[in-house]
């Protein structure tokens, strides 16, 4: 595969072509998945050899791990903060301010006490609206001030926010 000379050893925002930043226009990124498959594709190697159909198929795995990181703005934020030599590090470094600690149990508590399907979708709600602003937070701590301190904060939490909102889902659904 060589369009635009791309290397197995690209990060992740050169391999795709788009810039080092959070927000990311996803009709491009995914139509640039599907162009990178097609090039990279095995089949299309099979008259080459089986040498070269294994550097494709290594081609298309590094194409998909790609896009995955990518695709997911907390994946993708994360990869930003790597690469700024500013890892998350959410499995050793759990520390978190005081605020969002407390905003935590509030809504632990809250989550504790809800008595009906309208509570806990009332608790989402709330839970929704601060992942948009952490969101907004995110992204501006990236792509406007590039500051993967802040940046690895916003993600640290909005990982606490999703799994939380994952175990709302969880009792809505069940």
């Amino acid at each position: 595969m060589s369009e635009d000379a791309a290397s197995l050893q690209d990060d992740d925002f050169a391999l795709f072509g788009v810039p080092r930043r959070f927000r990311l226009d996803r009709a491009a990124l995914d139509a640039r998945w599907k162009q990178l498959q097609r090039l990279a594709h095995p089949d299309r190697f099979a008259h080459q050899g089986a040498a070269a159909q294994r550097i494709a198929m290594q081609w298309s795995v590094r194409i998909n791990e790609a896009y995955q990181r990518l695709r997911d703005p907390l994946r993708r934020a994360a990869y930003w903060c790597e690469l700024q030599g500013v890892p998350i590090e959410a499995e050793s470094n759990t520390a978190m301010p005081a605020d969002f600690l407390l905003q935590q149990m509030q809504w632990r508590e809250a989550l504790d006490e809800a008595r009906t399907p309208e509570d806990v979708e009332a608790l989402l709600q709330a839970v929704e609206a601060e992942r948009r602003e952490r969101l907004d937070a995110l992204a501006d701590a990236i792509d406007v001030r590039a500051d993967p301190q802040a940046a690895v904060a916003q993600v640290r939490a909005l990982m606490f926010i999703e799994r939380f909102a994952d175990t709302l889902h969880a009792r809505l659904d069940g």
